[in-house]
């Protein structure tokens, strides 16, 4: 089944992780993997049950802006993110930041729509 098009996986990025962990905890009953990000840091697998959820993250590892408030980032899954990323200014939108490989994840570039409402597309690592 083609994962193109839908809605592939969700981030908090967030100035507090250890506070954002004990709400959702208590909110939605969810449990935590925590593993080493290649660029230093912690990522959290947030998950319901045996389930991946979503992930958490410092903001201050994402690279976004100084100053940027703690928010959710959706990802959209697409069978080839380099040719999306090349559509991307002829639509009037703009590329925050370049396809990169996340090993095991998939590759990821970082878009803005013509809004400015940031938006991250994926080509997901091929699965097992």
């Amino acid at each position: 089944m083609s994962t193109h098009g839908i809605m592939y996986w969700n981030e908090l990025w967030t100035k507090d992780v250890d506070k954002a962990r004990t709400f959702f905890e208590a909110v939605i009953g969810w449990q935590y993997d925590d593993m080493p990000m290649p660029q230093g840091g912690t990522y959290t697998i947030a998950k319901s049950g045996d389930t991946r959820a979503a992930g958490m993250m410092n903001i201050a590892a994402t690279g976004a802006p100084e100053g940027a408030p703690s928010h959710w980032m959706a990802y959209v899954a697409v069978d080839d993110v380099d040719a999306a990323v090349g559509k991307v200014a002829e639509a009037g939108g703009q590329v925050i930041q370049p396809c990169f490989d996340v090993p095991g994840v998939g590759r990821i570039a970082m878009i803005a729509d013509p809004t400015g409402a940031m938006l991250g597309i994926m080509t997901p690592a091929q699965q097992g």
